[in-house]
C-alpha cells in the first residue's frame, strides 16, 4: 500500500513538473504582450502629445487634412476635365 502510495505522488509530481516547464517555455502569447506594450507606450506618447500641445494641435490637424483635401479635390476636377 505504502509503495503505491509513494509511486502515485510521484507520478503527480512528475506531471506537475512537466506541466510548469511548458508553461515557463511557451512562448506563444509572446506576440500579443508585445502588441499589448507598443499600444500602451502609443497612447502614452500621444496623450503626452495633446498635453503639451495646449489646444494648437487641433487646428494644425485641421488645417493639414483641410489642404489635402484641396489638392484631392483639384487632382478629382483635372482627371474628370481630362477624360
Amino acid at each position: 500500500m505504502q509503495k503505491k502510495f509513494f509511486v502515485y505522488w510521484g507520478m503527480v509530481v512528475f506531471r506537475l513538473k512537466s506541466r510548469v516547464q511548458n508553461f515557463w517555455h511557451d512562448e506563444s502569447a509572446q506576440g500579443i504582450t508585445e502588441y499589448g506594450a507598443v499600444l500602451a507606450m502609443v497612447a502614452v506618447l500621444v496623450a503626452i502629445t495633446f498635453g503639451i500641445a495646449n489646444g494648437s494641435l487641433m487646428p494644425a490637424l485641421s488645417n493639414a487634412f483641410s489642404a489635402v483635401g484641396s489638392i484631392l479635390d483639384n487632382m478629382a476636377a483635372e482627371a474628370s476635365s481630362a477624360s
